[in-house]
């Protein structure tokens, strides 16, 4: 065989081989957009209260102008689905509430469900808000202990209530609102450095509870309550991702995003987007 010949199989070769990889490599990434938020409702299921002077009111006329601005911001990412945090049990009653919201028949609630997935999936022209919460789930032995009424379960519970750490957690902070200018505080809870240190509010108070020592009683249940919990959520988004030209937008309470975007940017099938950009054009539209 002439060099020549020889030189020119082996180039066809590389650069087949070249184009393989890069397409093995580089596949296609949906666009994610996480926004953080306080729940709008203050259904005070956190360890740490909001108390009834820190509440606003998002019905209230200044507010609702605020909402209608985030909404319109993020209008221009032009999401095709949008997931919020309810469980996936009521899918059938919020395809209703949204049906005869879209009709005209329905005014919305308090809570961010409502305001902003409701809100912003009518402008888009959404057949539905996607409902894809859901709980962790806890080892066996962790079941036992927290049903159990006797002596077990208060130490667990006493631990819980009483330690610093437990009781107000950069975490818990990350879903209230620090003033009272629901676009000034989305954009606050929603720093990355911030949503960072939420992170590390699962691993010290309870998370260092030891029913015996040398175990793991806290670590298993941060496990199943936190983590586990997020994973299933990412999970969820994964099941509705159909076509390539989707785009995701995900409503959850900030501290959730400690874990759901770390997800979002390690995983080959997501391209993380911030919402910054889109809050700050929100706080420009007065």
């Amino acid at each position: 065989m002439k060099p020549s010949i020889r030189l020119i199989i082996v180039l066809v070769i590389s650069f087949t081989c070249i184009s393989y990889s890069q397409t093995k490599i580089q596949p296609h990434k949906t666009k994610v957009m996480t926004l953080g938020v306080f729940h709008f409702d203050y259904p005070n299921l956190d360890v740490k209260k909001t108390s009834d002077k820190d509440k606003i009111d998002v019905l209230a006329p200044e507010y609702q102008e605020e909402i209608k601005r985030i909404a319109a911001a993020l209008e221009e990412f032009k999401p095709t689905q949008i997931f919020v945090e309810a469980g996936a049990q009521k899918q059938k009653k919020i395809d209703s509430l949204y049906n005869t919201y879209k009709e005209g028949k329905y005014n919305l609630g308090r809570n961010e469900v409502e305001q902003l997935g409701f809100r912003l999936a009518k402008q888009l022209n959404l057949n539905e808000v996607n409902c894809i919460d859901t709980w962790g789930k806890l080892y066996e032995s962790l079941n036992y202990l927290l049903s159990d009424t006797s002596s077990r379960a208060k130490a667990f519970e006493k631990y819980y209530f009483n330690n610093p750490d437990t009781v107000y957690s950069a975490a818990e902070k990350s879903n209230s609102a620090d003033s009272k200018n629901i676009i000034s505080d989305l954009i606050k809870i929603n720093y990355p450095q911030r949503i960072k240190e939420s992170l590390g509010s699962y691993l010290i108070g309870h998370f260092k509870y030891e029913e015996k020592e040398g175990d793991y009683t806290g670590a298993d249940f941060e496990a199943g309550r936190w983590f586990d919990r997020n994973l299933r959520i990412f999970r969820n988004v994964q099941r509705h991702i159909t076509k390539d030209t989707d785009r995701i937008l995900v409503i959850f309470g900030a501290g959730h995003m400690n874990v759901l975007n770390y997800l979002f940017e390690c995983s080959p099938e997501f391209e993380l987007v911030s919402p910054e950009p889109y809050l700050r054009k929100a706080a420009r539209l007065e």
